[in-house]
Formats: C-alpha cells, sequence, structure tokens
C-alpha cells in the first residue's frame, strides 16, 4: 500500500470541519482508521496545527486532539539531508520544499494538500483531497 503525505491544510480541514473541505479530509482519516491507505505527515505539520488551533482552544484541548490525530497518521522526521535539500531547492516556500524532501526520504508517492501551487517543483505527485480520493477509486 502506498503512502500519501497529509498537509497540514489537510488536517486542519479534518480538525476544525473546515467546510466545504471537511468531508474529503474526513474520508481520507476514515480511510486511514479502517487501515484501507497509508497516510504519514512530519513533526513539522504537527507544531503548525498547534499553532493555527491554540488560537482556538486551550492547550490541554489541542495536546488531546493532537494526540488522538496520531492514531490514524504516522508521524515521520526530518533529516538534516531533508533539511539540505530543502535549502538548495527551486521551491519558493520553504515549509513546503522540507515537507517534500522529508517525504521523499519515506518513500511516499503523493503529497495530499489544497496548497498544490507551491509544490510546482515536486519529485511526487502532487493531489488535492478530491483528486486523492478520485485516483483511489
Amino acid at each position: 500500500m502506498n503512502k500519501a503525505f497529509i498537509d497540514t491544510d489537510v488536517i486542519l480541514d479534518f480538525l476544525i470541519a473546515r467546510e466545504p473541505f471537511a468531508v474529503d479530509a474526513a474520508r481520507i482519516f476514515s480511510l486511514s482508521e479502517n487501515k484501507q491507505i497509508s497516510i504519514c505527515t512530519s513533526g513539522l505539520v504537527f507544531s503548525n496545527s498547534y499553532y493555527v488551533l491554540r488560537k482556538l482552544g486551550t492547550h490541554k484541548k489541542v495536546i488531546e486532539k493532537l494526540t488522538q490525530l496520531t492514531r490514524l497518521i504516522d508521524v515521520i522526521g526530518l533529516s538534516k539531508t531533508a533539511v539540505m535539500q530543502a535549502l538548495g531547492s527551486d521551491f519558493s516556500d520553504f515549509e513546503d520544499a522540507l515537507q517534500h524532501y522529508a517525504a521523499l526520504a519515506e518513500g511516499v508517492k503523493v503529497i495530499v494538500t489544497r496548497n498544490t501551487k507551491d509544490y510546482k517543483h515536486s519529485q511526487l505527485a502532487v493531489l488535492t483531497p478530491d483528486q486523492y480520493l478520485k485516483a483511489r477509486s
């Protein structure tokens, strides 16, 4: 089973039920929970998510949500090699470059994000949640 990297925006769509994107995000996490797909993200995504969610709730509630999330998604590392590749890349968004090279090092085949334009230099397939779900059909 190929592993998909889930970007921050999709995780936030799922955790805070952002419409109209929450349905596709929830379907992806449901597929993961049912072991039909394998998904991962980086620790950096957890940090970014915490930062946004903390504006909406208490530290304790945010930590509870993120802890629950770890049951549905693998957390991959961010190596020095990935950082060096990101620093030397043509990505205009450094954070997305970090995500890309961390995913690439893990053997991930696809990045799932609503922010596809920032991944135009990706060596991986980059799909929106809707595109990812349709590609699985």
